[in-house]
């Protein structure tokens, strides 16, 4: 966990940033500079200048050419500023020869983004995850932290080509990383044994994905009644959190506050989060949360298709909420203009509109999945009755004139497995029973006997 004192020390004494945003072509305008602004005092900066730059390609020794580094280096010294931030990746050499010019340290937006994975990660999982990132990021710099390359210092029985301190460093570097990666391994397997115990209990996980800020914590803690932390800053939230959720005319599922997505996310960090991310890829449903009061939702809603598509997710049946209705001065509710996004809900996890809509429609979405069954057992059945009532959700049951049970039940196709597979099963208990799927094919319901005959006796 990060120690009081740290945080307190970013808030009390931020460090002067100068943000430096360079484009293709057009002029920069102060658009450009809200998310790196943001990201900057997220991560406990003062932002005290905002630099725009254009060149057709970025130039090979400085990304922005001797004459904008120069209008950099100058206001640093006006500004008094102790770092410069440059809101796209540059590479290590132009890394450092814009430190000799500017005389501050400079860093990219992925390094940015990475100290604030640091600054924010409270488990021992996200802290290990957060480490990966840095000493993958660190691996392709490491030749700016040595000016000499000369060998390791020899003697007498020791001289011999050597190795260097730059290769040394890089040996060291890289057992870090398969310790680390060996480690979050372990933590992957056990996130894997949970998963498959609450597919054991038939209970279906619900991933709250979408931009960073756009409000996902805070519709976590509305609907869960839980106390994850929440503030109106960039990656707020790291560490996913899980909570119990019952939706109304459905049953309980579990529902997953992940981190947030951004334009530009270092591969790096996505690869380091993965056993983190599985829990988005394998879940039954995302609820991917957009900001209605951003004007460029739709940008920032590519960029989540961009990091779902990279993980495996892209496919998984989703519900759009547009959050942050109170801002936007949008009526809340089931939004039916966007039948291209399929189902859309604009709420307000701040004021609590149009979560009843929300919640009625996960109930639905997730009902999809199940199937209507009939069953008729025998009057001595009773420990498979009860294994049906630990599996499904009994719709209806009576008893017949004959005295056997007949039960109505809503299963998807697994659970319909389950069922049979059970040692006191017999396939003429089947009145009704959905489709088990076929080389991965779901569809309609197979109908065993006279599918005309009422449930009732």
């Amino acid at each position: 966990m990060t120690p009081v004192n740290e945080l307190s020390s970013h808030l009390d004494n931020p460090e002067r940033a100068v943000l430096v945003h360079q484009r293709l072509k057009g002029s920069v305008t102060d658009s450009d500079f809200e998310e790196l602004s943001g990201l900057a005092e997220s991560a406990g900066g003062c932002v005290v200048a905002c630099i725009g730059a254009t060149r057709r390609a970025p130039e090979a020794s400085t990304f922005v050419g001797r004459g904008k580094a120069q209008e950099i280096a100058d206001t640093v010294a006006a500004r008094c500023a102790d770092l410069v931030i440059i809101d796209q990746a540059i590479s290590p050499v132009q890394e450092r020869n814009l430190e000799k010019i500017t005389r501050c340290r400079v860093i990219d937006r992925t390094r940015l983004i990475l100290d604030i994975f640091a600054l924010r990660a409270q488990t021992h999982e996200g802290k290990l995850q957060v480490e990966l990132a840095q000493l993958r990021h660190l691996s392709t710099r490491l030749v700016r932290g040595w000016t000499h390359l000369e060998r390791q210092r020899g003697g007498i029985g020791l001289r011999g080509p050597g190795e260097t301190q730059l290769e040394t460093d890089r040996r060291l570097l890289n057992a870090r990383i398969r310790h680390l990666q060996s480690r979050l391994s372990k933590v992957g397997l056990q996130r894997g044994l949970r998963r498959s115990r609450r597919r054991r209990e038939r209970v279906p996980t619900v991933a709250i994905v979408g931009y960073t800020n756009a409000g996902k914590s805070s519709l976590f803690n509305r609907l869960t009644d839980a106390s994850s932390y929440s503030a109106d800053q960039l990656f707020a939230t790291l560490d996913p959190t899980m909570r119990k959720l019952e939706l109304p005319g459905y049953g309980p599922v579990v529902l997953s506050d992940t981190v947030g997505f951004i334009k530009g996310l270092p591969h790096a960090l996505v690869q380091a989060f993965l056993s983190t991310l599985e829990e988005v890829s394998s879940a039954d449903l995302l609820l991917r949360v957009a900001d209605d009061a951003q004007p460029d939702v739709r940008d920032q809603e590519l960029e989540v298709d961009n990091v779902l598509e990279e993980i495996g997710a892209l496919q998984i049946p989703a519900i759009t909420v547009r959050n942050k209705c109170d801002l936007s001065r949008r009526t809340a509710g089931r939004v039916d203009s966007c039948p291209e996004e399929g189902v859309v809900v604009r709420v307000s996890a701040e004021t609590g509109q149009g979560l009843d809509v929300l919640l009625e429609q996960l109930g639905s979405q997730l009902a999809k999945t199940r199937q209507p069954c009939v069953l008729r057992l025998p009057a001595g059945q009773g420990r498979l009755r009860a294994r049906i009532y630990a599996l499904t959700t009994v719709d209806e049951e009576s008893i017949t004139e004959e005295g056997e049970i007949l039960i109505r039940v809503s299963a998807d196709a697994p659970t319909i497995g389950r069922i049979e597979n059970d040692p006191d099963f017999d396939p003429g208990f089947w009145v009704e029973r959905g489709m088990v799927p076929d080389n991965g094919n779901k569809a309609g319901c197979v109908k065993a006997g006279s599918t005309e005959e009422p449930i009732h006796p």
